[in-house]
């Protein structure tokens, strides 16, 4: 079974405590019994992990994500920039991924004004999931106000084309079980240059997020275009736009409420990227004249 790594590089994160238990590998063999259509099917099947992730921040847990057990260093740092509890990466001081009981606990130490704006918004949010507003407890914390992206031309059809060729062999976890979605960042070339895999849609984006802006700093996401396996919900475009994303692609569709955060943030939103064709929503270097998807 691959595994990716979990290690923690940077100068903003220190190396995590040996841990007391090994986390679990991605996927796993289980027994199965196919029923017509494949002769000689093996009686086993390779499954995608799925476990609780528990983000702990100066020793209070705010959130516990189900999600795969792998890239966690760059989970916790994408999710704490995209969820807004970070402003800056070298606002995490030290991270340490534990393998507990119940589950995974990524225990974080952060600058003392980010865990005191924190420490407020636990005051109107018990918690979010993968699905991301389960927990929300009120209508103005649904939808955050996005930020607006610098200007950046809408990358060529053959561009896109050529990544989105490239993708597939990217995702080995997900050739294995069918389970998982990839996120991936590709050049001006469409050069596809990292992807990451998780179970679920937002945290294979806060990976990536995480691994570019550990490895790169601030020029992370210049001059290219983020690649997603799956649809293009408002979340999605909102953690893009937090770490300056420009341009967004999506295999498949997006929502209406993805458009219109797109097209406020200055966004490039492409949908339903398929071999041969691709739609573009929203133009960051060209908005679009029409009204904006009611």
């Amino acid at each position: 079974m691959r595994r990716h790594s979990n290690s923690q590089g940077g100068a903003a994160m220190k190396a995590p405590h040996p841990q007391a238990q090994p986390l679990p590998p991605d996927g796993c063999e289980v027994p199965v019994e196919v029923r017509g259509g494949i002769a000689g099917a093996p009686g086993r099947d390779v499954v995608a992990e799925e476990v609780p992730v528990a983000m702990v921040y100066n020793g209070i847990s705010h959130a516990v994500m189900m999600a795969s057990p792998s890239d966690l260093a760059d989970f916790a740092l994408g999710f704490s920039l995209t969820e807004g509890i970070l402003d800056r990466p070298d606002q995490l001081f030290g991270l340490e991924v534990q393998a507990v009981e119940e589950g995974i606990s990524i225990d974080m130490h952060i600058a003392g004004d980010c865990f005191a704006r924190l420490r407020e918004q636990r005051r109107n949010m018990t918690g979010r999931t993968g699905c991301g507003l389960c927990g929300t407890d009120s209508l103005a914390h649904a939808i955050r106000p996005i930020q607006r992206v610098p200007v950046q031309p809408v990358p060529p059809a053959d561009k896109v084309q050529r990544a989105l060729a490239s993708l597939r062999k990217h995702q080995p976890l997900q050739a294995q079980t069918g389970a998982t979605h990839g996120a991936a960042w590709c050049d001006a070339d469409g050069r596809l240059l990292q992807a990451l895999e998780d179970v679920g849609r937002h945290n294979a984006l806060d990976k990536l997020i995480g691994a570019r802006i550990r490895h790169h700093g601030v020029a992370a996401f210049d001059n290219g275009f983020a690649l997603i396996s799956s649809r293009a919900s408002f979340e999605m475009v909102q953690k893009c736009a937090s770490v300056g994303i420009r341009c967004l692609v999506a295999v498949s569709a997006p929502t209406a409420l993805a458009i219109r955060e797109a097209r406020a943030a200055g966004m490039t939103l492409i949908g339903f990227a398929r071999p041969g064709r691709h739609v573009i929503y929203a133009r960051g270097d060209d908005q679009f004249s029409e009204e904006t998807p009611e």
